[in-house]
């Protein structure tokens, strides 16, 4: 009953320290292509990095208590690595040793022996001052790199495992850069960041669509007649915008179930979900456009997101 009232809102009306200096340049990094950065440019790095390349998270990023900013951007700086390896590979094997070196990257600044590349050298700092999960960073490396494979998810729960294992991931290691460590505030988060993998699926489909891929959970194309043919042609009939809002609705029930306990989490835990946001103001668009994932006005940034941005902060609310 719920999810269904929840689908009926999206359709109709309501939906956003001093530190040892790392060891010197070493045969990782070098395999990698990086041949280091100016003294003191790794942190200028990551959060460049992250304004080109995920400039939500940039401005959410912002947003965080300065003890928590510069490790926010190494995670999210991190995070771009990890997920710029699939477009960038012509063959999977080299996407496997691109995974490999950050895998045996994450072991080296556990190890206190990052290899001397700046997104290493900042994540080494944040996992020392802030006491980082190991786990949370292997489990983004092992499900981005079972995502090599160029093939859509079988069903609407394959994506949200995926969302759960990269995104929340990522959210919950965020959070522990905030000192929080709620089994309130990781219920959200797990929610939270279903719902970002969801939305972030479906704000890159024009885009794959252009390359003749379509990732959309194949068991909602299906219940509605859809082949990935049409998403390819960019066809704007019914039944394709009908397997748009069924993904679309999904997302919007994991941000309002993470919303209905948010007096049980720690308000010190709202900044890490400012993410929300971005994700309202995408599913208010394609909800305006009655969920026509091709319109123009989905791809373009929005002026106002820091306006929203600040308003949520201000207002202490996720």
């Amino acid at each position: 009953m719920a999810g269904t009232m929840a689908r009926a809102a999206l359709r109709h009306g309501g939906i956003a320290h001093r530190l040892a200096r790392p060891p010197a340049l070493g045969g990782r990094a070098a395999a990698a292509g990086w041949s280091g950065p100016a003294a003191g440019g790794a942190v200028q790095y990551c959060a460049e990095l992250v304004r080109k390349r995920d400039y939500e998270g940039f401005l959410c990023s912002l947003l965080l208590p300065a003890e928590s900013r510069t490790s926010a951007f190494a995670l999210r700086a991190f995070n771009v690595e990890l997920a710029q390896i699939k477009d960038s590979i012509t063959q999977k094997t080299a996407g496997l040793m691109r995974m490999q070196f950050w895998r045996d990257t994450v072991e080296g600044i556990y190890g206190n022996n990052p290899p001397h590349q700046p997104v290493a050298t900042e994540l080494w700092k944040a996992v020392r001052r802030h006491n980082l999960t190991k786990m949370w960073f292997m489990k983004i490396i092992d499900e981005r790199e079972k995502n090599l494979d160029d093939r859509a998810y079988r069903n609407i729960q394959e994506l949200e495992t995926y969302a759960e294992n990269t995104q929340s991931a990522l959210l919950y290691l965020t959070l522990e850069t905030l000192g929080v460590r709620d089994i309130h505030a990781d219920h959200a988060a797990s929610h939270i960041g279903k719902a970002q993998g969801i939305v972030t699926c479906l704000r890159a489909t024009p885009y794959h669509c252009t390359r003749r891929k379509v990732f959309l959970p194949m068991d909602i194309c299906m219940l509605h007649g859809v082949s990935q043919e049409d998403f390819i042609r960019g066809k704007q009939e019914k039944n394709v915008r009908d397997v748009i809002y069924d993904i679309a609705s999904q997302a919007h029930i994991h941000l309002e179930h993470a919303r209905s306990f948010s007096k049980k989490v720690p308000v010190k835990a709202f900044p890490a979900f400012f993410c929300t946001v971005a994700l309202d103001d995408y599913l208010y668009n394609v909800r305006k456009v009655d969920f026509n994932i091709f319109h123009p006005s989905l791809q373009k940034k929005s002026t106002l997101l820091p306006s929203y941005l600040y308003i949520r902060s201000w207002k202490k609310t996720y």
